[in-house]
């Protein structure tokens, strides 16, 4: 079966930086869109960002200019790069991959969890005040 597995969570004093990694395993992270969301305790899930199978990349309006989403395909492995990092931002970070059949279709969104189909465990990312 698909699987991803985060890595790369912890503490973090505001202003500092931390690099998370997805890697996936039995599926190949080109050949479907992958995407960071955050859950905050008492929130609803948060998109932050996302890559294509293309290479094409969103971000959320709260993290763009200090986070960066990037793929290394011959480790089949995204990451996202978080500078300046703010106490708003702590959350249980997890990445998910999405189907390129929806691509195809026109029904995957960038930022909407429910267009995503497997999911990693999440990993923790704690910004202290």
């Amino acid at each position: 079966q698909v699987q991803l597995v985060e890595s790369g969570g912890g503490l973090v004093q505001p202003g500092g930086s931390l690099r998370l990694s997805c890697e996936a395993s039995r599926f190949a992270v080109d050949d479907y869109a992958i995407g960071w969301f955050r859950r905050a305790p008492g929130k609803k899930y948060e998109g932050v960002s996302c890559i294509s199978y293309n290479g094409g990349t969103g971000y959320a309006d709260s993290v763009k200019g200090r986070f960066t989403i990037s793929r290394d395909n011959a480790k089949n492995t995204v990451y996202l790069q978080m500078n300046s990092l703010k106490p708003e931002d702590t959350a249980v970070y997890y990445c998910a991959a999405s189907e390129r059949e929806r691509f195809l279709r026109g029904v995957w969104s960038c930022l909407n969890d429910m267009t995503y189909d497997f999911w990693g465990q999440g990993t923790q990312v704690t910004v202290s005040s």
